[in-house]
């Protein structure tokens, strides 16, 4: 063969090689961030970035909420359901990289994500129609704001659940003020200071979820859901029910907290977040000595803004746990614990942080009040 024909066949291979290139190039960029399909009676939103296990960004939230409003107003559409595509995740969590960044020029998207994504959660909150979340996969911190506040969440197996936001900083906002302290006992507060992961079935028991499906069940179970033709909470329930009778995998299986459960509700009734690490230190069992050494990771001062705000959230609305939890947003943007837990967990890696205020006791009553103090007209209004 010729080294010209060689040359050309090497080029045209080359060349196609490109039209490839460009052509997944155009498709991933026309790819949309969300599906908002109306499917049947009902108004389908799949949360469609799976290569970052679905995590939400402002793109998505200002896509959602015009959605769910028009949908709310719609006759044709009875239920609105919620998912994840790509089977690893629901919704991992918020798309904080951006947000770390803004809020260390003063960029606006510091103000406008958290805002945003509240204001959004409140609407999911007061939706008049059944909202049904198919949290099958990771459902974390944002995951959590767009199901958990639904009148619905169906767990899978694959379900991961976990507000893990104390150990980069922050506090489990997106309404886990509300959520939290409404579990059973002193759970939420566990859960909310130790990032603790409940699996499959144990999402539902804590009263996170509302049902437990099999995930090879929610295909049809979706399309059951989707030819409803009454409007009904009652006739979801009923679905919902029906399926989940069907499911019995896990079901002899304990709840994963079980025999833990009168312990935390023991070692974590304290009047502060000290007085819950001296009970943890002192207990001597194996479970609180793992508890203890969780706590001693986590940031100082997200783990008593956590604390006051799940204690004032317990006795508050939701769209005012929303307004609170707002200004600690914006405390922890204006701080230090935040980005520097996002760059040891999310960035660099090395689990390794340097809190400011390094320990509990440096970190004041006036410090903690501060964070929880009106922005004045910058304030979250819903």
């Amino acid at each position: 063969m010729s080294l010209t024909v060689l040359t050309s066949a090497s080029r045209l291979r080359s060349s196609f090689r490109l039209q490839r290139i460009q052509s997944h190039m155009m498709s991933s960029q026309v790819e949309p961030e969300v599906l908002m399909q109306k499917v049947g009676n009902a108004g389908v939103i799949t949360i469609n970035r799976p290569q970052v296990l679905n995590a939400l960004n402002l793109t998505i939230i200002r896509q959602m909420y015009p959605q769910l409003k028009n949908w709310e107003n719609d006759n044709e559409i009875n239920i609105v359901i919620i998912k994840g595509a790509g089977g690893k995740a629901f919704c991992a969590g918020g798309d904080i990289r951006e947000v770390t960044e803004a809020g260390k020029v003063g960029g606006s998207l510091a103000q406008d994500f958290f805002r945003e994504e509240y204001i959004l959660n409140n609407a999911i909150g007061k939706y008049k129609k059944p909202y049904i979340a198919l949290i099958d996969g990771i459902t974390m911190g944002g995951g959590v704001g767009l199901s958990v506040h639904g009148r619905f969440r169906v767990a899978t197996e694959k379900t991961l659940f976990a507000m893990p936001e104390t150990a980069i900083g922050l506090f489990p906002d997106v309404g886990g003020g509300y959520f939290l302290p409404r579990l059973k006992g002193k759970l939420g507060l566990f859960l909310a200071l130790t990032g603790f992961r409940l699996k499959g079935r144990d999402v539902q028991r804590a009263g996170v979820a509302t049902h437990f499906v099999e995930s090879k069940k929610i295909p049809d179970l979706e399309q059951e859901l989707v030819e409803l033709k009454s409007l009904s909470a009652d006739d979801v329930s009923r679905v919902l029910g029906s399926y989940q009778n069907l499911s019995s995998l896990d079901s002899d299986k304990p709840f994963v907290l079980e025999s833990h459960m009168a312990d935390i509700d023991r070692l974590f009734s304290s009047s502060s977040v000290e007085g819950i690490v001296q009970n943890l230190k002192a207990d001597g069992s194996a479970f609180a000595q793992k508890q203890a050494e969780t706590l001693s990771r986590m940031s100082p001062t997200s783990m008593k803004m956590t604390y006051k705000q799940l204690q004032f959230g317990a006795a508050m609305s939701l769209q005012d746990v929303l307004v609170m939890e707002y200004r600690l947003s914006q405390a922890c943007m204006r701080g230090r614990d935040f980005y520097e837990g996002v760059r040891a967990v999310l960035v660099d890696k090395d689990q390794n942080p340097k809190w400011n205020p390094a320990t509990l006791e440096e970190v004041t009553d006036e410090m903690v009040e501060q964070c929880f103090s009106s922005l004045g007209e910058k304030d979250l209004t819903l």
